[in-house]
């Protein structure tokens, strides 16, 4: 008799863990990190050619188009940078316990948002 179950857990029965979302959050956000610095490289090239140039980025990063950006970068940023210190303490043999999944998951995430509105309230106030 042939056994009809798939071999592996298809999409409508897999059950998300905290890993799976920091593990696809964490390829999304390097993506975004790759075009975000071109992006900013282009803006930064952008000076080179004059002031009118200089005024369209800092009209740009003004609006709430830009807010909002720089706000998402900087979320972008954080996450990247706390998942890649949990992929390293786990490349060193260290955090594969389902507890300690979890755990350091969830200071990735949370991690990255308490980063994110420290560096906003910082940079408030000094621009």
């Amino acid at each position: 008799m042939e056994n009809k179950t798939p071999l592996s857990p298809h999409i409508q029965i897999y059950k998300w863990h905290i890993s799976s979302l920091v593990s696809i959050s964490h390829r999304i956000t390097g993506i975004i990190n790759i075009i975000a610095i071109s992006f900013i490289c282009l803006l930064v090239s952008l000076l080179v050619f004059g002031e009118s140039n200089y005024e369209f980025i800092n009209l740009f990063l003004s609006s709430l188009i830009g807010k909002f950006f720089i706000l998402g970068l900087t979320w972008s940023f954080s996450f990247q940078i706390l998942s890649e210190i949990r992929h390293l303490i786990m490349d060193l043999g260290y955090g594969f316990e389902l507890r300690t999944t979890k755990i350091t998951g969830l200071i990735v995430i949370f991690g990255s948002i308490i980063l994110t509105i420290a560096f906003y309230l910082i940079g408030k106030n000094f621009f």
